[in-house]
């Protein structure tokens, strides 16, 4: 008996009889209803840096799949909502993750594959409000979107070698609400609005995610008006 007693003891300490903490996802108020989700983290509405985990749904409960040091705009976290073209914010919110794209070769694995765009010197993302294509991936650069205000992605050569296109005023874009919000690989420093990790986390991500599985990004504070578990 006093054996037996032990043993359960040593179980209930070691966490193998009762569950650990609850998984962040879990305590989200939302996660896209797919069974893969990617959460970004940061301290405060302030900060330029976090962490990015993304997380498997198997059997009802969520599992840590991987974890990377993140980047977050120069000027912080904004409210997804309401956030304001040229602010170097990043949007907070939970995203969808439409299709994939890269100056390099999509990664061997990966199940984006036939969701994968491959950058080429016609290729621009255009952000201007009065063109037709705000917000939206262009070959080559149309005449209503000013060079001024487009992104020509191949000169990216270190952020766009892989990135995954976040669906932020994607669907019915706003004007002005922000155009070009990406994950992708980091940079010399803090990003113009886009979440960024190191090229090797992008590049496990990319083998990772599966859009079959309905992938999501969340993004947003440790607590405070901007939680993550707000969205």
């Amino acid at each position: 008996m006093l054996r037996t007693a032990l043993l359960a003891g040593s179980l209930f300490v070691t966490g193998l009889l009762w569950p650990g903490p609850t998984p962040l996802p879990a305590r989200l108020a939302d996660t896209g209803g797919g069974s893969q989700l990617i959460v970004a983290v940061a301290p405060s509405a302030g900060s330029t840096t976090g962490r990015l985990t993304w997380w498997d749904r198997r059997a009802g409960r969520w599992y840590e799949a991987g974890s990377a040091p993140a980047r977050f705009g120069a000027n912080g976290l904004a409210e997804g909502a309401t956030r304001v073209q040229g602010t170097n914010t990043t949007p907070t919110g939970l995203y969808g993750l439409p299709y994939a794209f890269g100056i390099a070769a999509a990664p061997a694995g990966t199940e984006y594959r036939t969701r994968y765009r491959r950058v080429t010197e016609r290729s621009w993302w255009c952000q201007d409000n009065a063109s037709s294509s705000y917000n939206r991936w262009v070959e080559p650069l149309p005449a209503d979107c000013a060079p001024g205000e487009a992104e020509h992605l191949v000169t990216y050569r270190q952020q766009y070698a892989y990135a995954l296109v976040m669906d932020f005023n994607y669907d019915r874009p706003v004007r002005g609400r922000g155009a070009g919000i990406f994950l992708h690989v980091n940079g010399k420093g803090a990003t113009a609005g886009c979440v960024s990790v190191p090229e090797r986390s992008m590049r496990a991500i990319l083998r990772w995610a599966d859009p079959r599985r309905r992938p999501h990004i969340v993004v947003g504070t440790q607590d405070g008006p901007l939680a993550a578990t707000r969205y």
